[in-house]
């Protein structure tokens, strides 16, 4: 198995146009849950090495979520189901893109540098298993682009891993 990253675009759709089959062949055999979470979280905090200072999931316990495999900087461990950009997401399980996080209502600060965040809830058969949570220290530096190609990463790592 070849888990090199080669990323040569520049545009943000082309990076994950470039990056997605590389995930998918990354994962491609091995159905290990957390194994899975790992990589797919290296390959997106080094595709856009200058735009994500954090990414990574958080899990599904009981209920709340729980830190998960990342990239990044020390992070919260514990979230609330229906508190932060995080909890707010899992809880009304639809991605949430927010350019300022400072302008949301009860943001939970893990990272004080942290200026943008999207999240994008992971269902498996009709579940909510976690969420990718991805940081910028940009404002604005997520949309609807992101949106659609990190629901993809969801599915990809959904689709390989063997939930338990």
């Amino acid at each position: 198995m070849d888990t090199t990253l080669i990323v040569t675009k520049t545009g943000k759709a082309d990076v994950y146009e470039e990056i997605l089959p590389q995930l998918r062949s990354l994962l491609e055999g091995e159905d290990d849950w957390i194994a899975n979470l790992a990589n797919a979280s290296s390959v997106l905090r080094f595709a856009f090495p200058d735009r994500i200072s954090w990414a990574g999931f958080y899990l599904k316990r009981g209920d709340g979520l729980v830190l998960g495999p990342f990239q990044g900087k020390p992070a919260c461990v514990r979230i609330a189901i229906g508190r932060g950009v995080c909890g707010t997401a899992a809880a009304e399980r639809k991605t949430l893109v927010v350019p300022d996080v400072h302008a949301f209502p009860g943001h939970i600060a893990c990272d004080p540098d942290s200026r943008s965040e999207i999240v994008v809830p992971m269902l498996h058969k009709g579940n909510l298993v976690g969420v990718l949570d991805l940081d910028s220290n940009s404002v604005n530096s997520f949309d609807t682009t992101d949106a659609r190609y990190l629901e993809e990463v969801v599915e990809i790592v959904i689709s390989t891993s063997k939930m338990t």
